[in-house]
């Protein structure tokens, strides 16, 4: 049954073929056939299908003859239904026959079904990816007829409708075709065919590159073989067609990758252009692209190898894994990189290129990104290896020492400084593999390369950069192993040579390491480490010859505050005093430090500056142990030593622990005992050397510990005293007082030996008495030995060591008193001060003695007169006598005048005097138990005797308190400070206590008071109060405190009286030197201008001084500890402006009331953060409200306080006081007041800061950048941002606007670019400085020109940064945001003035059409007619930039456009009036020539006819623009005949223009075609060029019109158009004999020399009369004696003089004469040559070198003529003498000889013609070869000698 269906439908089918064959066969013709096919040939392959193998046989067989026939190309096939068929068809042989007749059918598509092969596209591309997986090699056709069709395809503008409909339309819709394509465009931008290796590219597979070589097909893109592609136009097309709608962002992005990195700019350019929309899309977290990046850079391993990509594209690659979080992860990959990308030679660094050299960097960059942004697993598999990589790359270029090769290859140094970089990161990023290891080779090694690497500066610094990357891994280590040698490295460097030295290595050292060494050491070492401080102390040694960073370094390290700022705890919060219980912050050991740093004397010496830094060390070490073990521990902070020595002075209680501490160690500890005597010994050694400097810094502290150690520690001393002597004499004072304080301790104990100290003694007594003789050094011996007297004698009093004591204290107060009475020497004076201070300390004066004697009766008084005189010294003696006075009344009492003689101290209107005499007084009332006196009392034993006192201290506070209320200046201060240390120093008397609320209410009155130091004792003053004070007494003080804080006014000011100061001497002048300054002045003025209203407003200028004032005080001195009581918290709570208030203070312009209120602030807001967010609303309601204060200080503040306050908010928190603030902001910044405007701009700052950040983070706070671009654009675009009156203003809004478009996500920018490109393009003149346009207008009087200054002007606005915010915008440009540009750049067009503005407009077409010609080509055309305007500005720069603009629009606009504009430029040369619109039209076609080549060339039938026609203009600035536009595009002067016709008929319509100009211009341009087109002119051309010629000859002369005449004489050599028709060389020997008879002298000239070169052309017979009767004249008038008067009618302004003009025209007149004799029969040539002869010798005879060469010259010609001739008969006599005249030129230049024996040559030959010719022909040769003194003269003369034998 099957059996008999099948064999009706084999025969069926054979049947249906064998009719389609006979139907071709009977297809008598092409057309036929055709048709045939393009039913019948898809059908009949599809039989090819049947099952039957006949069918398939003859189905084969028919095709065999269908391929006979199509080998005509005019036969199409059916090529879309073959398509359509291979497509839907999966027979293999059904598809093999369709691709072969597709591929023979495309080839037929002509240019005119064009249409026809695009409409193929969706065919061609539909199921593409599918048919690659079932065949590739019949893909690859199908892919080669793709790329074939791509060349036809015009793409719709981007961003259109039909653009983004363009993936649907070519079938791509599905995300596979679409990506398959893309992904073989991309092949095909890394595909590129050589000769070696066709079947290998980088990048690509062997496949690949089969496949795109249509399995291995030599010719697929060798575009000369038919079907052949050109390679680099169809990657152009390729990149095109990915640029469309047609593919997604995702399927663009390798691509346009690899096209942005091909050498080729074409590619490039639109690769980044795609690249720039493309990559915000594109995520570089996704690990399927990383991996596709790393295999393209790297190459593929697998079977299908793949080499790597070129450099340039790994380059790019690199930049973008930068960029990438999740490219860290690939270990293997990044080490493979690295290492292919270090492998290089740097020897051969030369041959690497720059491309290498930049891989090379990406290579560091990419590593330095690993290195900060790997997660640590992946770091601790890639760090060791990288940094092993980058170490021998940098020892492979030579280390330490650089190979010489490379020494100044900038590359390899940069390279070598980006290793360094590199291994540092890598180390920091990988401490425990790298860095953390025993021998510490790493840190080593880069330690050594900052020592010997000595390649370059910029290495250097970056070798100090890894170092200090690899810091802070160190910084946490506290494992002994690593820090023992870290210790034992960093004193090694610490100490290693200074530069120029070598070390023990042999390496030359060429970098001090000790800075690094010295912070490595404060940054990895704990404080504690005695090591680290002793690098510390190294790095001071050097004094001032050491570098100052290392110094400083060296000075943080020791003090433990810095130590900790410089390495805080976890946190970043800086280390309080709690941080001391951490590990690293403890102090080091006294007992360690010590044995360390002085164990070794001669080392410890060798510190040299830094030694007596070492001893002050150790001193305040030991003391911070002794004060640790108290219940007042001290406080590491900035005056952590001062405020220990502080304590140890005035506390009695921290003294009294130190001793026993001191004590304890020195007798329970047998290394604190040798540590104390080492540094007992050391600091003696500090004072007494003489090669230490600073002495008296280890003295100070020998002082302090003689205090502190016990009797037999310093007993050991006592010995050694004599060896005082030296600093006891010595220039110093301090060094003379210290020393002498040192010997009263150490002599005055017991077990010094009694006959050195009583030597002494005397030799100190002796000196002293001699002190009236004292002069120079002696002076100072004698203080010395007076000072160092009374301290032993002080502090044996004490010790009751000495017998004879009261003797010695009676010779010293004689000695005293007499130097006090009479001494006149300043040093001596203080000296006996200073002993008597001591003397009556300790109580070896007895009052009563200075009652009863004399002399001593004058003391007081004289102390009195001293310290009036500012002498502390003084001042503290009077308090120490009266602590001698008993409370007994009568006249003989002390106390009472010692008292008063305090009290009238204060008229000395010193203040800080009246610290001293507040001491003085509390020593007066209560003797030793003031605390004043707890230091001074330094040895041990029993206090002196006390004089009993029971009023005096009660007295003296009720008459300091009364004082406090004076109004007296000097009074009032000095009271305050008097009360203040009454407080301190005896405020734990009774009398004092009683008396709290007092003190209290007086220091009140002084917080208000206008000088600073009373408001600062007041405050102290109140802080002691508070101390010392009950509950009642605290309350009401913090009462009193926070109510003052708000008040308008001060409720802390006291009363006014009539001499209450008020004001500053001359800060309210009136006039005739006074000025207003007590409150009775105001009164005063008020009265005398009868205006009572002054009183009010001068007490409220008082009294806001007085309010700021107060407040400046709150901080002084502690008050703010007061407001930190717990008590003052339910005062805030009742006010909580008082939030607001504070937080604007601590911003106040004045330095008093801002560290007071910072200070307040700290103490009471715990948790500023907290606080601040829960008042934000009131504090910026209180800020905006006050920053329009009247108060300029309050103004200032509230800007201050706005910055602040707003940094670091969220938006959400003052969005809706944005607006306001920007509006108040841009207010205040116009100030009157300069500090305020200041405060403003900073405000404006941080705001424009916030903006830029916020923007920048695109993406993540779209919705904040939005809604601040919404508030903040439109004011900055506002009258109140760039057009604000005020510059500052305007300038702030702009440079705000400039960061705006730099840093915003285009996303958040592009809907307001319009608008900002109109407002900034606009901006561009307002900016302009106004003196640019005076300058402009008067550049003559300053030696410029407008041009010049245009030119400058012009080249700002190129460099300006607005034009590079506006293109920062138009980077930014999409579709819509486009369109709204338009029509803002219309308007900007019509609207904008002045020269910036408008170049700038320009500037932004040119942008436009060069980087975004996608975007911007639909608008082309548009705006070339608009620019039209332009061109025509009156100012040459705004016209010639607007002309060169259009020529770049000529780039992307229609070829209807071009023509239209070239018309345009045609019509303002041919038609305008204006000569400059010529030069206008001229920079219009050469901007098109020269930004343009492509579309001038397409058009040139158009543009080069009339370039040409301009090159001829008169005018030089439009000639050489059109003159460089036609030699731009041609290649030769014979290129005129291409465009011969279209240059004819433009000058041939011009030739009758009405503007002289235009008209030459024609003429000129019609000559200079005759004589570019050659030796032989067609006669087609020669009749299409003559009648122009004609035309232009024709008329009166004008100058240049000899061109034209010259031209006519070459047409006539060139052309055989005057010798085919006689009427033509007829006319044009007339008009050569017009022309030479006209009359202009300078035309005539040029008119006689055509004449004669047209005669030499055209001789005939006929000539000589009429030239004769032209000449004859032209010469008798040059003899003529009136000849010399010549005028020349010409207007140029090159004219000849008259002589030259003479000399050529009678040259030219005899060339043409002698040119004219025509050898004829007869006696006629006898004649004519007779008449010539006759001229001739008048033309020699003027003896001109320009005649005589043209007759000689026309003497050959003539002579020639004559030889050719061969006349029967001669006129021998008259040649005779033609001859002669050849040989009477010896006194010409040799050119003229030459020329003259080069013509005898040519009449040599007819010498033979007559006997008398020859004879004086030989007779003239042979004297003249002997004459001449020309070698080759000679030899041409005997050369006629030859011709003549």
């Amino acid at each position: 049954m099957s059996g008999s269906n099948a064999e009706p439908s084999e025969a069926k089918d054979l049947a249906l073929v064998d009719k389609l064959e006979l139907k071709i066969a009977l297809a008598d013709s092409e057309t036929k056939f055709g048709s045939l096919l393009n039913t019948y040939l898809a059908p009949l392959l599809l039989k090819l299908a049947s099952e039957h193998v006949a069918v398939r046989t003859k189905v084969i067989s028919v095709c065999k003859h269908i391929n006979t026939r199509i080998k005509s190309p005019t036969v199409n096939l059916p090529v879309a239904a073959l398509l359509k068929q291979y497509k839907d068809q999966q027979n293999a042989l059904i598809r093999y026959f369709d691709l072969l007749y597709i591929q023979q059918g495309f080839d037929r598509l002509t240019a005119s079904v064009r249409v026809e092969r695009i409409d193929l596209l969706p065919l061609v591309l539909g199921g593409l990816s599918r048919n690659f997986q079932e065949s590739a090699a019949n893909s690859a056709s199908i892919f080669n007829i793709f790329l074939r069709i791509l060349h036809q395809l015009e793409l719709p503008p981007r961003g259109t409708t039909e653009d983004r409909q363009l993936r649907s339309k070519l079938g791509l819709d599905e995300e596979d075709e679409a990506k398959f394509v893309a992904t073989w465009i991309g092949k095909l931008i890394l595909f590129f065919t050589t000769r070696a290796a066709p079947e290998s590219c980088p990048g690509l597979t062997t496949h690949d590159c089969e496949f795109l070589q249509l399995n291995g097909k030599p010719d697929t893109w060798n575009p000369a073989t038919s079907g052949g592609l050109n390679l680099i136009e169809t990657k152009v097309v390729a990149i095109r067609f990915l640029a469309s709608g047609a593919f997604t962002d995702q399927d663009k992005f390798l691509p346009a990758l690899f096209a942005s990195a091909d050498p080729n700019s074409r590619l490039s350019d639109i690769g980044d252009d795609i690249l720039k929309f493309a990559l915000p899309s594109i995520s570089l977290e996704d690990p399927d692209l990383i991996r596709t990046l790393l295999n393209v850079y790297l190459g593929s391993t697998t079977p299908e190898y793949s080499p790597p990509v070129r450099p340039p594209l790994r380059s790019k690659i690199l930049n973008l894994l930068c960029k990438s979080h999740a490219a860290t992860s690939y270990c293997s990959e990044i080490l493979r990189i690295a290492k292919e990308g270090l492998a290089t030679d740097p020897t051969n660094a030369a041959r690497q290129g720059l491309e290498a050299s930049k891989l090379r960097t990406q290579v560091f960059n990419f590593a330095n990104w690993v290195a900060r942004m790997a997660k640590s697993s992946d770091i601790a598999k890639i760090a060791p290896t990288l940094v092993s990589e980058l170490h021998n790359y940098i020892e492979s270029q030579g280390w330490p020492t650089i190979h010489e090769e490379i020494h100044g290859n900038p590359a390899e140094l940069a390279s070598r400084s980006y290793g360094y970089e590199s291994i540092g990161m890598l180390a920091k990023a990988c401490p425990e593999k790298l860095l953390l290891e025993p021998d510490l080779e790493l840190l080593r090694w880069l330690f050594d390369s900052l020592a010997y690497d000595g390649s370059a500066k910029d290495v250097s610094l970056s070798i100090e950069q890894a170092l200090s990357s690899v810091l802070s891994a160190f910084a946490q280590v506290s494992n002994p192993e690593i820090q023992q040698p870290l210790m034992h490295l960093l004193i090694h460097y610490a100490i290693l040579g200074e530069p120029g030295s070598k070390d023990a290595s042999g390496h030359t050292v060429v970098r001090n390491t000790r800075y690094v060494a010295v912070r490595f050491a404060n940054r990895c070492l704990p404080y504690s480490n005695v090591h680290a401080r002793w690098i510390d102390l190294l790095a001071l040694a050097g004094g001032s010859s050491e570098r100052g960073e290392v110094v400083e370094e060296g000075r943080r390290g020791l003090d433990p505050y810095w130590y900790r700022i410089l390495n805080p705890l976890g946190s970043k919060e800086l280390p309080t005093a709690s941080s001391v219980e951490d590990s690293r912050y403890a102090m080091p050991s006294f007992e360690d430090l010590v044995e360390f740093v002085f164990s070794d004397k001669e080392r410890a010496l060798e510190l040299r500056h830094g030694y007596n830094s070492a001893i002050v060390l150790c001193r305040t070490i030991l003391l911070h142990e002794a004060i640790s073990q108290s219940s007042k521990p001290p406080i590491v902070d900035t005056d952590w030593e001062r405020n220990i020595d502080a304590v140890i002075h005035r506390d009695e209680d921290i003294r009294t622990g130190v001793v026993q501490f001191v004590s304890s160690m020195y007798n329970h500890r047998d290394n604190g005992r040798r540590a104390l005597d080492l540094f007992l010994d050391a600091a003696f050694t500090g004072f007494t050397s003489d090669s230490l400097e600073e002495p008296t810094r280890s003295g100070q502290c020998l002082l302090d510990l003689c205090q502190f150690v016990p009797r037999e520690a310093v007993d050991n001393y006592s010995p050694r005293i004599s060896e005082l002597k030296g600093r006891i004499y010595s220039n110093d004072r301090s060094s003379r007082v210290l020393a002498s304080h040192i010997f009263g301790l150490l002599a005055s104990g017991p077990a010094s030996a009694e006959p050195v100290v009583g030597s002494m003694a005397d030799e100190f007594w002796q000196r002293s008495t001699k002190w009236k003789s004292a002069i120079g050094s002696n002076v100072h011996q004698v203080h010395g030995s007076l000072v160092s007297l009374g301290y032993w004698a002080a502090r044996t009093k004490v010790r009751q060591t000495s017998a004879d004591l009261n003797n010695r204290t009676d010779q010293m107060m004689d000695l005293l008193s007499s130097i006090i009475n009479d001494s006149k020497e300043k040093e001596i004076l203080e000296a006996a001060v200073l002993a008597l201070c001591q003397l009556s300390l300790f109580g070896l004066i007895q009052v009563d003695k200075i009652s009863s004697l004399e002399g001593l009766k004058s003391i007081p008084p004289k102390l009195e007169a001293m310290a009036k005189k500012g002498d502390e010294n003084a001042v503290h003696a009077l308090g120490y006598l009266a602590m001698q006075c008993a409370e007994a009344s009568g006249e003989q009492n002390l106390l009472p005048k010692l008292v008063d003689s305090l009290y009238g101290l204060h008229e000395t209107k010193l203040p800080e005097l009246q610290f001293a005499v507040g001491s003085a007084l509390s020593c007066a009332a209560i003797g030793w138990k003031s605390k004043v006196l707890v230091g001074l009392f330094d040895v041990e034993g029993v206090l002196p005797r006390e004089v009993h006192r029971d009023s005096t201290l009660n007295d003296m506070a009720e008459q300091i308190l009364e004082n406090c209320k004076q109004t007296k200046p000097s009074l009032r201060q000095a009271s305050v400070i008097w009360l203040l240390s009454l407080v301190e120093y005896c405020g734990h008397c009774p009398e004092i206590k009683s008396r709290l609320r007092e003190c209290q209410r007086a220091f009140k009155g002084f917080l208000a008071d206008k000088y600073s130091l009373n408001q600062e004792a007041a405050s102290r003053g109140l802080a002691l109060v508070y101390d010392n004070g009950d509950e009642g007494v605290k309350d009401d003080l913090i009462r009193d405190l926070v109510g003052s804080f708000t008040a308008a006014k001060s409720n802390l000011s006291g009363t006014v009286s009539d001499d209450t100061q008020l004001f500053e001497p001359g800060a309210l002048p009136t006039g005739a030197g006074s000025s207003v300054t007590t409150y009775k002045d105001i009164i005063n003025l008020a009265s005398e201008v009868g205006d009572p209203t002054l009183v009010y407003r001068f007490m409220s200028l008082a009294s806001n001084s007085a309010i700021w004032s107060s407040r400046a005080a709150f901080g002084r001195f502690g008050l703010s500890r007061i407001l930190s009581d717990s008590g003052a918290e339910k005062h805030l709570s009742s006010d909580p402006k008082l939030y607001s208030a504070l937080y604007r203070y601590r911003f106040d312009p004045n330095d008093n009331v801002r560290t007071a209120m910072s200070q307040i602030w700290t103490t009471l807001v715990k948790d500023p953060k907290s606080t601040i967010n829960a008042h934000f609303d009131r504090i910026l309601e209180d800020l905006l409200k006050s920053i329009l204060n009247r108060e300029w200080r309050t103004r200032q503040a509230s800007c201050a306080a706005l910055a602040d306050l707003i940094q670091g908010r969220p938006l959400a928190m003052y969005e809706q006081q944005l607006t306001k603030i920007w509006e108040l902001t841009f207010k205040v910044c116009d100030d009157i007041k300069d500090s305020v405007c200041n405060a403003a701009i900073q405000l404006a700052r941080v705001l424009r800061g916030i903006l830029t950040r916020s923007l920048e983070a695109g993406e993540e706070s779209a919705k904040n950048a939005n809604a601040m671009l919404e508030q903040v654009l439109p004011l900055l675009l506002s009258p109140s941002g760039i057009e604000a009156a005020a510059k500052k203003v305007q300038a702030f809004a702009m440079i705000t606007l400039m960061d705006v478009v730099k840093q915003t996500s285009p996303k958040v920018i592009r809907p307001y670019l319009a608008e900002l490109v109109g407002r900034l393009l606009a901006l561009l003149s307002s900016v302009e400085p106004d003196f640019v346009n005076y300058i402009h207008l008067n550049a003559d009087k300053y030696g410029m020109t407008e041009q010049g200054i245009d030119d400058l002007r012009l080249n700002s606005v190129k460099l300006s940064p607005m034009m590079e915010t506006i293109e920062r915008c138009l980077d930014l440009l999409d579709d819509a945001s486009m369109k709204d540009l338009a029509t803002t750049l219309t308007n900007a067009i019509r609207t904008v003035i002045g020269l910036p503005s408008k170049v700038g407009v320009s500037r932004v077409f040119v942008t436009l059409a060069t980087r975004h010609r996608f975007l911007f080509q639909a608008y082309a055309d548009k705006f070339l007619r608009l620019l039209r305007r332009q061109v025509l500005d009156r100012n040459d720069t705004i016209s010639t930039t607007a002309a060169t603009t259009c020529g770049y629009l000529s780039r992307i606009a229609s070829d209807e456009e071009i023509l239209k504009l070239v018309e345009y430029a045609k019509e303002l040369y041919f038609e305008s009036t204006d000569d400059g619109h010529r030069t206008v039209a001229g920079e219009l076609l050469h901007g098109m020539s020269k930004y343009a080549p492509d579309r001038f060339n397409s058009l040139a039938s158009a543009c080069l006819p009339f370039a040409f026609f301009g090159s001829h203009d008169s005018h030089q600035p439009a000639r050489e623009l059109f003159k460089s536009a036609w030699q731009d595009h041609v290649g030769g002067s014979r290129a005129v005949l291409l465009y011969l016709r279209e240059i004819i008929d433009l000058s041939t319509r011009n030739l009758d223009s009405s503007r002289w100009s235009v008209k030459h211009t024609a003429a000129f341009t019609i000559a200079d075609t005759v004589e570019a087109a050659g030796n032989d002119i067609s006669i087609a051309d020669s009749k299409l060029i003559w009648p122009s010629l004609e035309v232009a000859i024709g008329g009166k002369t004008w100058e240049g019109k000899e061109k034209v005449l010259d031209a006519l004489v070459v047409f006539g050599k060139t052309s055989s158009l005057p010798k085919e028709s006689v009427e033509v060389g007829e006319q044009m020997q007339r008009i050569v004999i017009r022309e030479s008879k006209r009359s202009n002298p300078a035309y005539r000239q040029h008119a006689l020399s055509s004449l004669a070169d047209f005669i030499e052309h055209f001789k005939t017979s006929y000539w000589y009369d009429t030239v004769s009767g032209i000449v004859s004249p032209v010469i008798e008038e040059a003899f003529d004696d009136e000849s010399d008067k010549m005028e020349i009618d010409s207007g140029g302004t090159t004219t000849k003089s008259s002589k030259q003009l003479q000399e050529l025209t009678v040259a030219n007149g005899l060339r043409a004469l002698l040119n004219s004799v025509a050898p004829v029969p007869g006696d006629a040539l006898m004649t004519r040559l007779s008449q010539s002869l006759v001229l001739v010798r008048r033309g020699l005879a003027m003896k001109s070198s320009t005649v005589t060469s043209a007759i000689i010259a026309g003497e050959k010609s003539l002579f020639a003529s004559l030889a050719d001739a061969n006349l029967a008969e001669y006129p021998d006599q008259v040649l005779t003498d033609y001859c002669l005249t050849l040989f009477e030129l010896d006194d010409f230049a040799e050119a003229v000889r030459m020329q003259a024996a080069e013509a005898a040559l040519v009449l040599a030959p007819l010498c033979t013609k007559g006997e008398r010719l020859q004879e004086a022909f030989r007779r003239s040769v042979s004297q003249a070869i002997s004459r001449e003194r020309s070698y080759s003269v000679q030899q041409t003369l005997k050369a006629i000698v030859k011709v003549c034998s």
